[in-house]
């Protein structure tokens, strides 16, 4: 398990992504590796949503941010029913937002401005409804 985190800054990590699915009914998950062995971090965090189930949402509308600290990088990919809907560079200004907090050591709030810039980004394309349901979990996940 990758020890990046202290217990409070996953609590309010974890208290971003319930804020933000409280917007949408899109789905948000975080989750920290400890390496990418070399792999491009965008075909890591594609084999890491597959392996969270994330396209097992109804309407195909999961988030995945994966940091990589050890090696500071990081990538944001959302699955085919978001990419389907949105434009092209739908994600260029989260990126922006939580690189500038990266750069800086400032993590946690990075993650939480990003996580809630994309829970207001997702609403326009994915309301909240009032009958939805989390449909994947809200904790921060870890590789070995």
């Amino acid at each position: 398990m990758i020890d990046f985190f202290k217990k409070e800054e996953e609590a309010q990590i974890i208290e971003a992504i319930r804020h933000a699915e409280n917007q949408t009914s899109g789905e948000i998950r975080v989750h920290l590796e400890k390496k990418t062995g070399g792999t491009p971090i965008l075909d890591v965090a594609a084999e890491v949503f597959s392996i969270l189930k994330m396209e097992a949402t109804e309407a195909r509308n999961g988030v995945l941010i994966l940091l990589v600290p050890s090696e500071k990088q990081f990538a944001i990919i959302g699955d085919e029913g978001i990419n389907k809907v949105v434009p092209e560079h739908f994600w260029e200004d989260v990126r922006d937002l939580m690189k500038k907090h990266f750069q800086t050591g400032n993590f946690v709030q990075g993650l939480s401005e990003g996580i809630e810039l994309v829970g207001q980004k997702l609403k326009e394309y994915f309301p909240y409804q009032t009958d939805d349901t989390n449909e994947l979990p809200d904790d921060i996940s870890y590789g070995a």
